[in-house]
């Protein structure tokens, strides 16, 4: 009996000196990379001259919306992430995992900018309303919105691919 409570203790000390000895394996989540779904423009109100173009991923299911641009490290100048819901009401959004300072513009069902959100602070998770009834949102690299001197009643038009 007394062979056998040394090996199993034995045993045990082997087991458990083996395990704190193995590294932790370090489990890589990829890169989010971005992927061309459609094609925006926005046009300006008072002239109909184009204003901007973008290449832009479209989030229309549940997930898509609730996720958005999260955990994305960068996004080029000319891509952005076109939002679509399924009603028209008030919409806010916030920065939470989002890793990329935003200009979040609102647009009605018209397809004219309603309003919108520049410098979104990244990771902020305070609520950004739309201050009034929207069917889409745009978000774009922060600056931009500034850049291209956008105002509310300018226009967008979309495509998918």
């Amino acid at each position: 009996m007394k062979t056998v409570s040394i090996i199993s203790i034995l045993f045990l000390l082997c087991f458990f000196t083996s395990c704190k000895d193995e590294a932790k394996e370090v489990i890589k989540t990829p890169a989010i990379t971005f992927t061309k779904e459609g094609e925006l423009i926005i046009y300006k109100a008072k002239t109909d001259s184009i204003i901007a173009t973008f290449d832009i991923e479209i989030a229309e299911t549940d997930y898509e919306t609730e996720t958005g641009l999260m955990y994305r490290k960068t996004m080029k100048a000319e891509q952005g992430m076109l939002f679509v819901f399924p009603d028209v009401a008030m919409h806010s959004f916030y920065m939470k995992n989002t890793e990329i300072p935003l200009d979040i513009i609102y647009i009605d069902e018209n397809l004219k900018i309603a309003s919108f959100q520049e410098n979104a602070i990244p990771f902020n998770e305070e609520g950004l309303s739309s201050q009034v009834p929207i069917k889409y949102v745009l978000e774009t690299n922060a600056g931009l919105a500034e850049k291209y001197l956008l105002e509310v009643k300018d226009s967008v038009v979309y495509k998918k691919l």
